[in-house]
Formats: C-alpha cells, sequence, structure tokens
C-alpha cells in the first residue's frame, strides 16, 4: 500500500506544489481535495473513491470542481465526501453556487456524509477517528490504523506538544503534520492559526510517532526547503519534507 503526495503546499500553488491532498490509490482513498486532486486522474483504480475533508478552506476543497475531469470515462460504484456538517454546507452553498461553479456534484452520485462521533471504516482494514483542531473556523485531524501499521494527519493548527490532539496521535508509524512557516514566522503562525517548524518537531517527539513528514509548507519559501529542515532533525531526527508525487509506502 502506498500514500501519493498529490499537493504538499498551503494556501495557493507554487511552480512546484500544489495544495493539500493526500491519496492511497489502492484503497480509493483521499484526504483533502486542494488542487493537486487533478493528479489523481491517473491514479483513480477502485470501484469507489473516499474524501475525508479537513475543514472547508478554499486550498482544501477547491479540488472537488476537478472531479468531473478527474473521474471522466470512470463509472464510480459510490462517490462519497466526508466533512463536518458545517463544511458541507458552506461547500455546497458557495462553491457550487451557480456563479462560480453552475454543476452540482450530485452529478456524479456523490454523497456528501458528515462526521458522527466514533471511528469510520475505510479500505483495507482500516479505522478513521476525527479530532478537533485549533484554527480559525475549526479544523480536524484523522488518524488511521490499519492492521500493522498507522498514520495521522494535522492539518491547518498551531502546533503545540501540549495541545488535546498530541494524545489522538500518540505512537502513529507516520505523522503528516503541517508546517506553513519556518521558526522566524512564529509570531505570524500563532496569527493565523498555523504551524512553525519547531513546535511541529517538539508534537512528533511528545507523541512519540517513528517517522514525521512535513506538509503545507510555505509556497514563497525555496522550494528544496521551505520551512528549516535542519532545526526539525535536530529534535526529531526521522523528519522529511513532502514534495508533490512522492510515495510513501506501508
Amino acid at each position: 500500500m502506498k500514500m501519493v503526495m498529490l499537493g504538499t503546499t498551503g494556501y495557493h500553488p507554487s511552480a512546484t506544489r500544489h495544495t493539500a491532498c493526500f491519496m492511497f490509490p489502492e484503497l480509493g482513498l483521499i484526504l483533502d481535495a486542494g488542487t493537486g486532486i487533478f493528479r489523481a486522474r491517473e491514479l483513480v483504480c477502485t470501484p469507489h473513491l473516499d474524501i475525508f475533508l479537513s475543514h472547508s478552506h478554499l486550498d482544501h476543497v477547491f479540488g472537488l470542481t476537478f472531479l468531473f475531469d478527474v473521474l471522466t470515462g470512470r463509472k464510480l460504484e459510490r462517490l462519497t465526501v466526508h466533512a463536518r456538517s458545517q463544511d458541507i454546507e458552506a461547500i455546497d452553498t458557495h462553491l457550487f453556487c451557480e456563479p462560480l461553479f453552475p454543476v452540482k456534484l450530485s452529478k456524479l452520485n456523490c454523497e456528501f456524509r458528515p462526521y458522527t462521533d466514533g471511528t469510520i471504516s475505510v479500505a483495507g482494514g482500516g479505522t478513521l477517528t476525527h479530532f478537533p483542531l485549533k484554527h480559525p473556523g475549526g479544523s480536524v485531524g484523522f488518524r488511521i490504523d490499519w492492521p500493522g501499521h498507522s498514520l495521522a494527519y494535522v492539518t491547518d493548527t498551531i502546533a503545540d506538544p501540549a495541545a488535546d490532539y498530541v494524545e489522538q496521535i500518540q505512537g502513529v508509524d507516520l505523522l503528516v503534520h503541517e508546517c506553513y512557516f519556518d521558526d522566524s514566522l512564529a509570531q505570524w503562525a500563532e496569527v493565523t492559526g498555523h504551524s512553525c517548524t519547531t513546535p511541529v518537531a517538539k508534537v512528533a517527539v511528545a507523541a512519540g510517532v517513528k517517522r514525521l513528514l512535513l506538509v503545507h509548507v510555505n509556497p514563497l519559501g525555496p522550494p528544496e526547503d521551505p520551512i528549516g529542515l535542519d532545526v526539525a532533525r535536530a529534535i526529531f531526527p526521522n523528519s522529511e519534507i513532502a514534495t508533490d508525487m512522492m510515495e510513501v509506502e506501508f
């Protein structure tokens, strides 16, 4: 099983990165639907597709409008978008309003399914749990546990090793965590509800994870190292910066 990084930046695309989207092709599972989702067209290989949204900010949902292209020539048995109730309402009312995008996802037989308490079964024998994150307008993080391995995805939040969400991600094999700013912009990270390098690395230590993959990085930073990887590795050595189309094997 592999996870493909379809989009690894935040806010807007850059010359080398698209916005947040992460896909497990063999499972028909996608986390967030940023502009990187157009790359899923060549990767869809299941009769179903489950898209889990962290929140409804445009850099995480704009790619939903790309699904008419992504799924051209493919007749899925099921297309489900999972999100908070308020995000579903915002997407339907605003993103798919006629003056902006005149075709509803119902044309693709898409079902929007609001999150409820408890776990959600996902392909591969896994279970997904979601938990709240601190961010303007709110956001949720995800933990997925499969037999023998586990993953946590935490985006659009203020990293803090004392935050409540750290308990939810304890001991995962891979932590995919946003790191929009380097440490020189820590004050701006606090104002905007995002993370900078040192606190993210400290979260990985506090949670006892095995591997840290940094995503949702600043599109204006140097493409090869926008957040100061050496700073992260000094605290948590097994840290990497994700790049678009990077594949992670499980």
